[in-house]
């Protein structure tokens, strides 16, 4: 592409991507699918790439084609933005509903003060937190089944644009007078007692198992899977049970309410990066920049707050 430049050609070769899908492409493009077929050759054509290839019964983006589609939505999304660029936001009757898919770790802490501050500037505004699911994150944003995720998964794809919110740490929580707390907690004595783990995926081994068996030549006994950490706080009084939990869930007042007691984790782990991620198409939209800022705002009392020596943000775990 040497001059002429197509930036119809480029929306379309990334909605292609996207959908893996004539039909799909044509179906969100609002057009024929014998319109994107025809486009689908011109990409071809001017890339000298097939872009989708067919595998069965379905069609696959090529490596180039996924080489390049981070690059085409940045394209698309600064196109966007120099079109928008004096843009302000009007809150005058509007009534924003944002989808926010996040763990229990960040609704607990945040929902509350989000909306407010959201409030603040949109009397109007509201908030649907939609439950976590083994299904593609990524695909929930380009679909628009969500408008943001909030969280650490490692699993989105590279087009999905992403802002760093702050790191968490794993300390363990168990019951207060807890036997492990007789003595000096180590590796050792870490893994004499059954564990808890957390996770929506329902995978019961992680970093925690990692660092164990790489370091100690050690292996937990995880006798209790669950989706949330506010749940299996809930009961872990009555147990002898160990649960690892991010920093960002913990607070003073709320282990002294439920009996429990933290103590940091004696293994090298690496802190857990949490960040907000949004579709390029959103990039450049002012009332999604807006979510974007306000929760940036209203989590930056807990990057600060985690660089300190005792952080203990505030929580409520109903």
């Amino acid at each position: 592409m040497t001059r002429g430049y197509d930036l119809n050609l480029l929306h379309a070769m990334n909605v292609l991507i996207e959908e893996s899908s004539v039909t799909g492409a044509a179906q969100r493009l609002q057009v024929s699918a014998a319109t994107i077929s025809r486009t689908l050759s011109k990409i071809r054509a001017t890339f000298d790439d097939p872009i989708l290839v067919q595998m069965g019964r379905n069609m696959v983006p090529t490596p180039r084609a996924l080489q390049m589609q981070p690059r085409i939505s940045r394209i698309l999304a600064g196109m966007h933005d120099l079109m928008r660029r004096d843009e302000e936001l009007d809150f005058t009757d509007i009534k924003p509903v944002f989808t926010i898919r996040a763990a229990d770790v960040v609704v607990g802490p945040f929902a509350t003060k989000l909306l407010q501050t959201l409030r603040g500037d949109c009397q109007d505004a509201a908030i649907v937190f939609a439950s976590e699911t083994d299904g593609d994150d990524s695909d929930a944003l380009r679909r628009g089944a969500i408008d943001l995720y909030i969280g650490a998964t490692e699993n989105l794809r590279p087009e999905i644009m992403r802002q760093t919110l702050f790191e968490s740490r794993f300390h363990g929580v168990v019951r207060a007078g807890h036997p492990i707390l007789l003595g000096e907690i180590t590796p050792q004595s870490l893994v004499q007692y059954d564990h808890i783990s957390v996770s929506r995926r329902s995978r019961r081994h992680g970093p925690i198992d990692d660092a164990l068996q790489e370091e100690f030549g050690l292996n937990r006994n995880v006798a209790l899977l669950v989706p949330s950490y506010y749940t299996a706080m809930q009961g872990l009084h009555r147990t002898d049970l160990i649960l690892p939990v991010p920093d960002v869930a913990m607070n003073r007042d709320t282990l002294d309410r439920l009996g429990l007691y933290a103590f940091p984790l004696p293994l090298k782990l690496a802190p857990v990066n949490v960040f907000q991620a949004w579709h390029p198409r959103h990039d450049s939209d002012v009332v999604h920049r807006w979510l974007r800022r306000t929760v940036l705002t209203v989590t930056n009392g807990w990057r600060n707050r985690s660089h300190e020596a005792a952080p203990t943000p505030d929580i409520l775990i109903h």
